[in-house]
């Protein structure tokens, strides 16, 4: 038995429903039926693995030759004089 029903919608939430609907080829109530059934579906969430990025274990510290501020512009420099030279290949 199908019964009819008023929903209140975000007006945004609604336009982009009705996109999506549109751009499946199937209509609204198809999708919100979809949506409800998904959410009251007795499946458990699924969960992702948690990603944890690498933690460094590099020392750290100067580059040799590089004492100061000044030290480290010189060697920028001298990169990007190579790079013109190269055609910043």
């Amino acid at each position: 038995m199908i019964k009819r029903t008023t929903v209140r919608l975000p007006a945004e939430l609604l336009k982009k429903a009705q996109r999506k609907a549109a751009a499946e080829g199937r209509t609204l109530t198809a999708l919100m039926e979809d949506g409800l059934r998904y959410v009251v579906s007795d499946k458990p969430a699924e969960t992702r693995k948690r990603f944890m990025p690498r933690i460094s274990t590099a020392t750290g510290g100067q580059s040799p030759g590089v004492q100061t501020l000044k030290d480290l512009e010189e060697l920028e420099d001298l990169e990007y004089i190579r790079r013109l030279e190269r055609g910043f290949k």
